[in-house]
């Protein structure tokens, strides 16, 4: 009886000390559980979401500054230029009131339209009126002529019609810079070349004329604030 008891203790303390080296200890929370699986191996510090996209988004937004920076300085400039000569324009208009007296008005030859590209004889070099094509020659310095039916359209439109020759550089330099000023569909500037010329220009509008034999600024500003967008289709002015 002694020697069974002492084997059934002995069993006993074999499974209790079962219990604490598979158990808890050793395979449980230490080995496998918090610390060799869990926060360090896979920790949230080793991962930088979207790090990459993030420089090449503010590379790319650098540049779209710089890009609206350049637009609204040219745009600047630009502003401030037609301010400035706008400015100089209206001076030289008040300047050259006195030599409108000198404009001829012209007859009053028609206005029916051509079939377009048909060429018509006006019997003089820079007609002011008569029938004309259907499409107007647009606002604008031209380096090479054009056909005298569209640019009496262009008349009957409003635009003032400017004819050069080699008049000088300053003179291109103002026939220039009033062609890109004025624009408007029914009150701009053409300038294009007339022949035989030499330094003189002429100036027309609707059934009107003044030819000048040197590039007077004043005089070809009074003309231009006079007759543009005063034509016969649609008057603006």
């Amino acid at each position: 009886m002694a020697k069974s008891k002492r084997k059934t203790r002995g069993a006993e303390a074999g499974q209790a000390g079962g219990h604490k080296t598979g158990g808890h200890k050793t395979g449980g929370h230490k080995a496998g559980g918090h610390k060799a699986g869990g926060r360090k191996a896979g920790g949230r510090k080793t991962i930088h979401w979207g790090g990459a996209a993030d420089k090449q988004t503010g590379r790319l937004n650098m540049v779209l500054l710089a890009l609206v920076a350049a637009a609204l300085a040219a745009g600047a400039i630009y502003w401030w230029q037609t301010a400035r000569s706008a400015a100089g324009f209206d001076a030289l208009v008040a300047e050259g009131q006195p030599a409108l007296a000198a404009v001829e008005s012209q007859t009053d030859t028609g206005s029916d339209h051509l079939t377009p590209g048909a060429a018509y004889n006006y019997g003089v070099p820079f007609p002011t009126s008569g029938p004309h094509d259907p499409d107007p020659t647009d606002p604008g310095f031209y380096s090479a002529p054009q056909p005298p039916t569209k640019l009496v359209h262009a008349l009957e439109h409003g635009h003032v019609v400017i004819y050069y020759d080699q008049p000088g550089e300053t003179a291109l330099g103002y026939l220039k810079d009033w062609a890109a000023l004025f624009g408007g569909h029914w009150d701009g500037v053409v300038v294009t070349p007339g022949a035989a010329l030499g330094r003189a220009v002429v100036l027309t509008a609707w059934r009107k004329t003044l030819r000048l034999d040197n590039f007077e600024p004043a005089t070809v500003a009074a003309f231009i604030d006079a007759y543009r967008g005063r034509g016969p289709e649609n008057p603006v002015r």
